[in-house]
């Protein structure tokens, strides 16, 4: 990220937490002093996809907020996933030049304080950052990663925490036996995490539950032709599921009407439902409000 203005040192884009429609850009005129055993990381190159959207929809439940904390406690930094490099080092392990992937602010730079450093990267031990889920502290050196491919930069920014993601949630569903459930349901089928799930349930080697995408009509074609769900549904179409039928399910999507109405429609039948993205942050969720957990 870069300043074509000529107008600031630094730039940090803002987010009203309160309202993710507001947005504004802030401008430093000069650096932040590094103290020492701190970096200071130029951010090159960063993805964005529907999975930022849920760390801001999910800011102050979750904590994403408190990665980059503002100097106005009303706005936000959105965390992404990208590559940066060290521009300037005060620490005694972590060179100028070397190049990390990791959690960044969409800003121009980000200042590290690097604990156990290795040849494979370091984490970040701000203090800020203490009680936050360690996955997000961590920061790759792509010199000692040994799948990084140069070529593959962008490919790397949009899949990997999509697809890690995908994973821990299959593993959560295997580690629990499915719930006992016989159907596993995932809205927003055809998003980038539900298809790593798919794809790593339809992939295992005992499969025990039916799997069942529940997609736009728009979209149904598509996730059909995935071949990895054994049915494919339609957000209109949630009435036609069997509702007598032990069933899992799990949202990316956050849509409160779809929930409601799925919740409804499987009743007792739903042994575990679980929020895992809010892409749909902006639609109605007070069909909710009546829920009881599942």
């Amino acid at each position: 990220m870069t300043d074509t203005t000529g107008k600031a040192h630094g730039i940090n884009f803002l987010v009203d937490k309160s309202d993710l429609n507001q947005q504004r850009f802030e401008y430093s005129d000069s650096p932040v002093e590094l103290l020492e055993g701190q970096i200071r990381l130029a951010v090159d190159k960063f993805a964005l996809t529907a999975n930022n959207i849920t760390y801001a929809a999910f800011g102050d439940v979750i904590g994403y907020w408190r990665f980059f904390p503002c100097t106005e406690e009303k706005f936000g930094r959105v965390p992404v996933w990208g590559f940066a490099d060290v521009i300037e080092s005060r620490h005694s392990d972590v060179s100028t030049g070397e190049r990390f992937y990791g959690f960044l602010p969409i800003s121009t730079e980000l200042i590290a304080t690097p604990v156990s450093v290795s040849s494979s990267g370091f984490v970040d031990g701000a203090e800020h950052r203490q009680g936050l889920p360690p996955i997000y502290n961590q920061y790759t050196s792509v010199s000692g990663d040994p799948s990084y491919m140069p070529a593959l930069e962008a490919q790397q920014m949009i899949l990997r925490p999509l697809f890690m993601t995908s994973f821990l949630i299959e593993d959560f569903l295997l580690e629990n036996e499915n719930f006992g459930a016989e159907r596993v349901i995932l809205s927003s089928a055809s998003s980038k995490t539900a298809i790593g799930v798919a794809y790593q349930i339809a992939h295992a080697e005992q499969r025990v539950a039916e799997l069942v995408g529940l997609t736009s009509e728009g979209n149904k074609e598509f996730v059909g032709e995935l071949g990895l769900y054994d049915t494919v549904v339609s957000y209109d179409e949630i009435e036609a599921l069997d509702p007598d039928r032990p069933t899992v399910f799990v949202d990316i999507a956050g849509n409160g009407d779809v929930i409601c109405r799925l919740h409804t429609h499987i009743g007792d039948q739903l042994k575990y439902s679980c929020l895992v993205g809010a892409s749909h942050w902006d639609a109605d969720s007070a069909a909710t409000d009546s829920l009881q957990p599942k």
